[in-house]
């Protein structure tokens, strides 16, 4: 009798501590878009998880229509640093995670297990050695600032080597040399396509990490104009003295992340596989 109790009593348990770590992810979420529902002045009456006083579209407006406008601008900002910064880092991670795993050369190891070990420190560490490379190189307050360091993803790398490991056969790679491909041809033609789960995967979890970051943006930028969404959310959420209302910042929180939503939904499946890469092998 003990033996069938302890089985549904770990899996209750296991379930339960699920349950807790999906109402801690998701509770902020609802809160947030059921604020931005709510009409200027009603923001903190009423239920705070509970829909009250109906105006997102009047909310919505206002973001846009703010300060000129310039909510547009911080997303168009941030669309392009994460897609040109997610598809660069996306193409990069797999050519040298390809190479990693296909090619045979001294040093390798050597190299994998540094970016390995890069892969281990907090991306927050890396924002002011960032900051004074791009002010030696005058690139500061550039676009570049923003773009160049989202072009190296070491997650990827790693990513890209265990599944080019996993799912691209030598036999393959030979019998395309053998029919006159270059190195170049083959892996366009044959290893890239085979590894587009992965390509999929990287793309999302790169264009995630540029959409959020914060801290580096913040460091690099001083012009208005060139600035993200999440810079220019704080810097309207820090101006509530000076005439902000609190339901915008919480609103265009709100939209920002909208197309987030709308990538994962759309890319739910190549994501899936790409994460169970290294169980293939």
């Amino acid at each position: 009798m003990t033996a069938t109790r302890t089985p549904l009593t770990g899996r209750l348990v296991v379930n339960a501590v699920l349950g807790l770590m999906a109402l801690y992810t998701l509770i902020p979420l609802w809160w947030l878009m059921v604020s931005a529902t709510k009409g200027e002045g009603y923001l903190y009456q009423g239920s705070p998880l509970w829909f009250s006083h109906f105006d997102l579209g009047a909310n919505v407006s206002r973001v846009f229509s703010f300060q000129g406008g310039v909510f547009s601008s911080w997303l168009a900002n941030s669309a392009l640093y994460s897609l040109v910064g997610a598809a660069v880092s996306t193409l990069l991670s797999v050519m040298a995670g390809f190479a990693l795993a296909k090619y045979r050369f001294r040093g390798r190891e050597a190299i994998f297990n540094v970016i390995l070990a890069s892969v281990l420190i907090p991306a927050p560490m890396f924002a002011l050695p960032l900051f004074l490379m791009m002010a030696k190189l005058q690139l500061t307050n550039s676009y570049w600032a923003i773009l160049l360091p989202s072009f190296v993803s070491p997650f990827g790398v790693y990513l890209s080597r265990i599944y080019a490991s996993a799912s691209v056969p030598d036999e393959l790679l030979e019998a395309a040399r053998m029919d006159g491909a270059g190195e170049q041809r083959t892996f366009f033609r044959i290893a890239l396509p085979v590894m587009s789960p992965a390509l999929v995967t990287i793309f999302l979890f790169q264009f995630v990490s540029v959409w959020n970051n914060y801290l580096l943006p913040a460091l690099m930028l001083n012009d208005a104009s060139k600035l993200p969404v999440t810079v220019g959310l704080v810097q309207w959420r820090s101006s509530f003295a000076n005439g902000v209302p609190p339901i915008l910042p919480i609103t265009g929180a709100f939209v920002s992340l909208v197309p987030l939503l709308v990538a994962f939904v759309a890319l739910q499946r190549f994501w899936r596989s790409g994460l169970t890469a290294g169980a293939v092998k």
